[in-house]
Order: structure tokens, then sequence, then C-alpha cells
């Protein structure tokens, strides 16, 4: 069954394009028999096939334990997609693209340490035996710093995928991310360029009811991937192995799927080579 049906997106708007001057050719092949009272109509037989496979590859991310990074900073989305994000247990970056968020990780985890460090000072008291002023300018650092970080601030590894909307505005998170590989699932309206998305959505970038239907809908991919990176660990069998003849280890996969938890659970004692009895036996 199809994740997304063509009758909502007619019911969102999702085929409405821009105008027919604005147009990026290399959008045609996802336009239907041409412009329509001057605007060009998106086919949605297409989307809707794109988009199940941008829904599958998200599945897939999350669920191999890879967070999504949600990036909308246009008005009509910034509320969605944190909205969106939040509910799925993703991140996201609402307010504005810092240059270098992807490409120059090691920095903007500094900005984070920053915001982390600050909030600390205020929740333990130690901002409160400070001089008025110098406690209100720090509030103002934490609130510019949570303004364009909040979103990313528990995020400890780098995405293993990128969803955004309007990627003609969001271009450097695009390039960010082509840069440092991370695939990017991206909703092209009809003057977008597509080439650069590797999962490109077909679809209206600008209308608030066909940016909310696609955001809560790879909300929803992520949310299956969660569910499904839980039965795995749920499931994995627990494995007993013999180490010589010295002891029994239980060998069972870790929480995180990194790596094997081991925990040794008897000990016999060792032999002497050749004889018969425990070794200072007689």
């Amino acid at each position: 069954m199809p994740k997304i049906g063509i009758r909502e997106l007619l019911e969102a708007g999702a085929h409405f394009g821009h105008q027919a001057g604005r147009w990026n050719p290399k959008m045609k092949r996802y336009i239907y028999n041409g412009p329509r009272n001057g605007i060009h109509i998106i086919d949605l037989t297409q989307t809707v096939g794109l988009f199940d496979k941008a829904y599958q590859f998200v599945v897939d991310t999350v669920a191999n334990g890879k967070p999504v990074l949600f990036v909308g900073t246009k008005k009509q989305a910034q509320e969605i997609f944190k909205e969106e994000a939040t509910r799925a247990g993703q991140f996201f970056v609402t307010n504005r693209w810092l240059g270098g968020s992807l490409t120059n990780w090691r920095t903007i985890r500094k900005s984070i340490a920053r915001l982390r460090g600050i909030e600390k000072m205020q929740s333990d008291g130690t901002a409160d035996s400070m001089a008025k002023k110098e406690a209100l300018r720090l509030e103002k650092v934490r609130e510019k710093l949570e303004k364009n970080l909040g979103g990313i601030k528990d995020m400890e590894t780098m995405p293993g995928a990128v969803f955004l909307v309007d990627t003609r505005r969001e271009h450097i998170a695009v390039q960010e991310a082509s840069i440092m590989g991370i695939p990017v699932v991206g909703v092209v309206d009809t003057n977008s360029d597509p080439t650069p998305i590797a999962w490109p959505i077909p679809g209206n970038d600008d209308a608030i009811r066909s940016i909310r239907l696609f955001a809560s809908r790879i909300a929803d991919a992520c949310i299956e991937g969660k569910a499904i990176a839980g039965e795995r660990r749920a499931e994995a069998p627990s494995m007993t192995a013999h180490v010589g003849e010295e002891e029994t280890v239980t060998v069972t996969p870790a929480p995180d799927m990194e790596g094997p938890e081991v925990q040794r659970i008897a000990r016999r004692p060792r032999r002497e080579r050749g004889g018969a009895g425990t070794a200072g036996s007689m």
C-alpha cells in the first residue's frame, strides 16, 4: 500500500508548482503536460512512487541506528518541522542554517557545549550569584544559541540522512550534506534542481498543508524505523560459547548494536597438561 495517496496530495495542493516562467528545465520529467493557466502542474503519480522509495530509505536509516536531521527554515515550515521532528525523536534546524553545521561539526559541537554550560549554570544556581547585568548577558547568549542550535544539541553523531523542504532555499545544507556523503531527502518544486537530491519528492514546497503532509509522513517513517530497531534488539538471541576448559561466557549483542556485551557466568579449574587431576594434586 502506498505511503501517501494521490487524493491527499491533491487535497494538500501538492500538485501546484510555480509560474511557468520560473521553472527549472531539470524538473521537466516531473511536470504533467505543460502549464495550466501559467502554472506548472506536478505529476503526482511520480510523486507517489518517489515518496514511497524515500519513505523506505528513511525507515531503513533509522532502523540502522542513524538519526535524521529535519531542515526547514522557511516561515511556513519552521513550526511544522520542529513539531514533527520532535514527535519522531529526531533533530531539526528551523531558524537558519549555520554554515559548517555538517562540514565543520567540531566547531558546532563547541557552541553546543557552550549552550550546555550556560544551562547548567542556570540550573545549579551558579547564575543566581552573578551580577544582574552579567546574568542578563548570559541569558541573551543562551537564547541565541538555543534558537540556532537547540534542535541539534542532543545530536551526538552525524545524521544518516537530511530531510528538507525547498531545496533552493536550503542549498547550503544540500551542499554540505553532499560533501559529507549524507543522502538528502528533499521536496523539490518546479523551480528547483533535483539532481543533487538523492531522494527527490516532486511537490509544492510553499503551501503549509503540503509541507505538513510530507513532513508528517517522513516523521512516521522515522517512528517506524525506531520500532524496527527496538524489535531487533529485543529479538537478538543470546549465544553461549566455551573458552577452552577454563570458563563459559555469554555473548549478547549490545543495545546499540555496535558490539557484543560479554558476561562470564562460570569458571572451571584448569587441568595440568597430560595429568589426570587438577593442578597441585598428588
